[in-house]
């Protein structure tokens, strides 16, 4: 699992049009790092109280902060901006169109800091420049097999090389059904709670198809048949029959998988020729989406069997 340290640079050139930020000054030090997932408002510290500025983050200027400045006198203000910049703050954004004056610009050129500019209120910048951080902070890492999003549950499908993986993904496509990733799952953790996955950049939208080679899903199949990004549900494991031994065959113990620090439901499917494997992958996501929403048939039918066994209960 890594650690992703960003710079001001990947913040700006990854969520500049989004943010509709514009540089104003500080092109030659970009590489800057940011230290934490959200946006602060430097007020406190402009009026001189340092102890618990969270200097780590971006800074943003509203209305507030701008208007306050103005009202200092000019060694006031000059001052002020010396002991705000004597912390190393990675960049500054100054929402609503707002300016910065002489002398911030001066303090923020003698501390080599970026100053950007967006047209975005303020409190609507600082929402999604946070999601957008919290994002590229978001702990990452990769799994191999290839991702399905069926009927909206995220399944990854894991396996040895030629047990028949792109031959599932295939049928599930031809089905209506939609690629994520092929042969090479990259993962994120967003919220600590879900895993977000997706493809590679170079080779989404594609995959590789033993004895065919390379193939253009969205080209051959249309772009219903791709999605860029999807919450993680599932993750099933196609193994070869005579090494699916002990296997639980009713579904009650449910099995899962640590992916990034989180618990996924993890089925195995036994492998053999004659066997449907697409459908069969099919109907475990829906008995997923099943389980999601509160409806478990193993343990229901368990229950049923223990009301016939037990004198004077009713049956259901």
């Amino acid at each position: 699992m890594q650690h992703p340290s960003v710079t001001v640079q990947q913040f700006y050139e990854q969520h500049a049009g989004p943010l509709q930020m514009r540089l104003l000054a500080g092109v030659d030090h970009l590489e800057r790092i940011i230290r934490e997932p959200t946006v602060n408002r430097p007020g406190l510290a402009l009026s001189g109280f340092t102890q618990y500025f969270a200097h780590k983050r971006v800074q943003a200027m509203g209305n507030a902060e701008c208007h306050y400045l103005r009202s200092l006198s000019p060694a006031q203000r000059q001052k002020h901006c010396a002991d705000l910049f004597a912390f190393k703050i990675p960049c500054f954004v100054f929402s609503r169109g707002l300016k910065p004056d002489a002398e911030f610009l001066a303090a923020a050129a003698a501390a080599n800091t970026p100053i950007f500019q967006t047209p975005l209120v303020t409190m609507k910048f600082i929402n999604r420049a946070t999601l957008a951080l919290e994002m590229m902070f978001a702990p990452r890492g990769t799994e191999l097999g290839s991702m399905v999003d069926i009927l909206g549950v995220g399944v990854i499908i894991r396996g040895e090389s030629g047990i028949g993986k792109s031959e599932c993904v295939l049928a599930l496509i031809e089905r209506g059904y939609s690629l994520v990733a092929d042969d090479v799952v990259k993962v994120a953790l967003v919220d600590a709670r879900e895993v977000m996955c997706t493809s590679a950049e170079l080779t989404r939208n594609h995959m590789e198809v033993r004895g065919i080679g390379i193939v253009n899903v969205a080209a051959m199949f249309g772009v219903k048949s791709i999605r860029k990004e999807k919450t993680l549900d599932l993750v099933i494991t196609l193994k070869a029959w005579d090494e699916a031994d002990d296997m639980e065959r009713l579904g009650m113990e449910q099995e899962f998988v640590s992916i990034l620090g989180v618990n996924i439901p993890h089925i195995t499917i036994p492998v053999r020729p004659g066997r449907d494997l697409a459908r069969l992958i099919e109907v475990a996501a829906f008995q997923t989406k099943l389980k999601m929403s509160g409806q478990n048939a193993a343990q229901e039918l368990n229950e049923r069997l223990i009301a016939k066994m037990v004198p004077g209960t009713p049956g259901k």
